[in-house]
This record gives C-alpha cells, sequence and structure tokens, in this order.
C-alpha cells in the first residue's frame, strides 16, 4: 500500500522576486563537464537547478547575479544544446518579456539548437511576442539573452533565467 503525504498550501514556495539571466558556452572531452563549463559561464554552476515552466511571477525584479546560497534549489527556465559534431555552430538563448501591468504574470521563452545567435535571438522574441498575445498582455521591456559558440570536442550553450 502506498503512502499518501498531505501537504498544506503553506509548504508550497512563494512566487520568485527577483530573476537572474545568464548565457555561457563550455567544451570539453566529456559532455557533462561541457555542461558543467557552460553553467559556470552563465553565473548558474553552483546550484541545483530545477527546470521550471516558462512563467515570469508579477512584480518580479531583474538582478545581475543570483543571491541565493550555493548548492540551494534554483527554479530555472532554460534551453541548452550539446554536440560533438567538430565544426557546426550552436545556439542557445532565453527571452524574458515584463508586461505592461506590474501585476501581471510575464513570460520566458527558450530556444537551443543547430543555428546561429542571431536566429535563436529572433526565434525568442518572436516567441515571447505570441506567448504575450496570447494571453493579451502587451509586452513593456524584452530582453533577450543569447550566446553561439563553434563545436570542438563536446560543446555545449547554455541560456537561462533563474527565479529566487
Amino acid at each position: 500500500m502506498q503512502e499518501v503525504i498531505q501537504v498544506s498550501a503553506t509548504a508550497l514556495p512563494r512566487l520568485a522576486r527577483f530573476c537572474t539571466a545568464g548565457a555561457g558556452v563550455g567544451t570539453s572531452a566529456f559532455e557533462l563537464l561541457s555542461f558543467d563549463r557552460a553553467l559556470r559561464q552563465a553565473g548558474f554552476s553552483d546550484y541545483n537547478l530545477l527546470r521550471v515552466s516558462s512563467i515570469l511571477p508579477p512584480g518580479v525584479e531583474r538582478r545581475p547575479h543570483i543571491n541565493v546560497p550555493k548548492g540551494a534549489l534554483l527554479p530555472t527556465a532554460y534551453g541548452v544544446f550539446s554536440s560533438c559534431e567538430e565544426g557546426r555552430t550552436i545556439a542557445a538563448a532565453v527571452s524574458l518579456a515584463f508586461p505592461t501591468d506590474a501585476h501581471a504574470i510575464g513570460v520566458i521563452m527558450e530556444t537551443e539548437g543547430y543555428m546561429t545567435e542571431r536566429d535563436a535571438h529572433d526565434t525568442v522574441a518572436s516567441m515571447a511576442e505570441e506567448a504575450m498575445e496570447d494571453r493579451g498582455l502587451r509586452i513593456a521591456r524584452l530582453e533577450i539573452v543569447a550566446v553561439e559558440a563553434q563545436v570542438e570536442l563536446y560543446t555545449t550553450v547554455f541560456a537561462g533565467v533563474a527565479l529566487w
């Protein structure tokens, strides 16, 4: 028989008050190490990332650096792509669409793959505009973080938005 655990609403995490965006590239003979190096360059390597869907909480403020204890669980929306196909171009990008209404949600859109930084940038911009339009929200500010790399050994590109 399976144990049923009851969780009260007070046990649910609060809404994030801040967000931090970053992007990075990592290269190594080991795929996992290339991922870790990309996280390090982006400023996300010393946390346990929890991948989340792409919603900015109402009133969230952008901060340049993450300010939570090292090793903490960190809700993050991100795009990541690794390849060992020498010479190929790979990219990752995230966009943050902040609404005109401070009490409304915003969106985060992410992409990654065999593409240029410009293609990744344009893709996440279009996705954010469409997602906000779908919700009947207007964009006050659209920010984009993107990165591109030429593959050598294992190369990983990462772009993410941490919510804390």
